[in-house]
């Protein structure tokens, strides 16, 4: 593993111990340097921060440990005490000095001045770490490359306090594909990685995020469908593929022929121009009541149009499953499913039925094709304690492609069941598996 492993600790002797008690190879120093900071947080003057952190600088350099030294709020300090501090850690032995907008209120311009006046007095690598309160994280980062920063702090899916910090998926890529800086990153794994992050910590990535949200390389208008099958590059600045992603084409009252077409022939039709005509009239009928439309839908409207072996191509086959539930029972559910010929069960725990089933499933398909459950909505569409509920899902799997699906009827847990039976079905003759 190339992955340098780094301790952050306060200038303080006993954070230090712990940290090198860890066996890292590097420390991250930091205390504050803003008026804010030292008067309203530590109550400290300048002196006396400027004391501790030669103090804590020389101690780690003394156990053989690289250096890297963060004046915090950098950004809101006061600039000529900045550079005399910074200057003095440097002596002190630092190997690496981080400059943090602490709370995101730098522009590019005034990051870009200030790396450049840091770098006047100082001769050692600069590192930035941006944080995201203004939407400026990323932007800071790469005007501080540009004014001479060797390295920046990212996270993946830009997770971190507050607004989060720069995201480390648009600095690769912006390094990568404006500055022609090459990173030791696997590109190809951005994808993969955002979803192992965003499924350990639970925090859910926005579907309109840049590089790895969902709908990033999602196509639902028109002219951008038809500019984008005919030439990728006309409405993609950079290949999907590159960040393991696949495009998607949407069904709604903005679509394009082009786009309905390539999406029935994903879902198995082969439609004439009359029948795409039809079609093409029932989907905008539909998106202009405001109904989301899923690949269920575009079957479901296109089936009485148009011959579709859909049937004979699913997958995976519900044989039986089984909920038990209950005020003083843990829900579980019980699932057995054939995958072409070969029998999978399996059974989960859940915060109710419909979790339990759900996560029944996750836990073979995901095992076996890499295929999750995206995005899960319940609707109620009659009244009364017998009311017909409609769930849609979308599922997706680790290289980007996304299938919907819908299922309506009185029992949620079934209705649910189906519908994400319907849309694992969905992906896998997508995917052309």
């Amino acid at each position: 593993m190339n992955a340098e492993i780094c301790a952050l600790a306060r200038v303080d002797k006993k954070d230090i111990d712990v940290a090198l008690a860890c066996d890292v190879e590097s420390i991250h120093l930091f205390i504050a340097t803003s008026d804010i900071h030292l008067k309203h947080k530590l109550k400290i003057t300048k002196a006396k921060a400027l004391k501790n952190a030669i103090t804590g600088v020389e101690y780690a350099k003394k156990h053989g440990v690289t250096v890297e030294f963060s004046a915090e709020d950098a950004t809101r300090s006061d600039p000529h005490f900045l550079k005399k501090f910074l200057k003095e850690v440097v002596n002190a032995g630092a190997d690496r000095i981080n400059i943090p907008d602490t709370v995101g209120v730098a522009t590019p311009s005034k990051m870009s001045s200030l790396v450049k006046e840091i770098k006047s007095v100082i001769k050692t690598p600069i590192a930035i770490h941006c944080h995201n309160d203004f939407g400026l994280a990323v932007a800071n980062s790469l005007a501080a490359v540009e004014a001479g920063a060797s390295q920046i702090h990212a996270t993946v899916n830009g997770i971190g306090e507050r607004a989060g910090n720069a995201s480390l998926e648009e600095v690769v890529m912006a390094l990568h594909c404006f500055y022609s800086k090459k990173t030791k990153i696997n590109t190809k794994l951005i994808y993969e990685t955002s979803r192992l992050v965003s499924k350990l910590t639970g925090v859910v990535v926005q579907p309109n995020k840049a590089i790895v949200g969902d709908n990033a390389f999602g196509h639902e208008s028109g002219i951008h469908t038809h500019g984008v099958l005919s030439m990728p590059i006309t409405y993609e600045p950079i290949n999907p593929d590159l960040v393991g992603r696949r495009r998607w084409i949407q069904a709604g009252k903005h679509a394009g022929t082009h786009g309905i077409k390539s999406q029935l022939n994903e879902l198995g039709f082969s439609p004439t121009d009359e029948q795409i005509k039809i079609i093409m009239n029932q989907i905008k009928e539909m998106g202009d009541k405001g109904r989301s439309l899923t690949d269920s839908d575009i079957e479901a409207l296109s089936r009485s149009i148009v011959e579709n072996p859909v049937e004979s191509k699913k997958k995976v086959k519900l044989i039986d499953f089984s909920v038990m539930t209950g005020t003083n029972v843990v829900p579980t559910a019980s699932v057995k499913l054939d995958l072409e010929g070969q029998i999978y069960v399996a059974s989960e725990t859940g915060v109710g039925p419909v979790d339990a089933a759900v996560k029944a499933i996750h836990k073979i398909t995901e095992e076996i094709a890499k295929i999750s459950l995206t995005e899960y909505r319940l609707e109620a569409l009659t009244g009364g304690s017998e009311a017909l509920s409609e769930v849609l899902v979308k599922v997706g799997d680790n290289k980007g492609n996304f299938a919907s699906a819908r299922s309506t009827g009185e029992d949620i847990v079934v209705s649910s069941v189906e519908a994400l039976l319907n849309g694992i079905n969905k992906l896998f003759i997508k995917k052309g598996k």
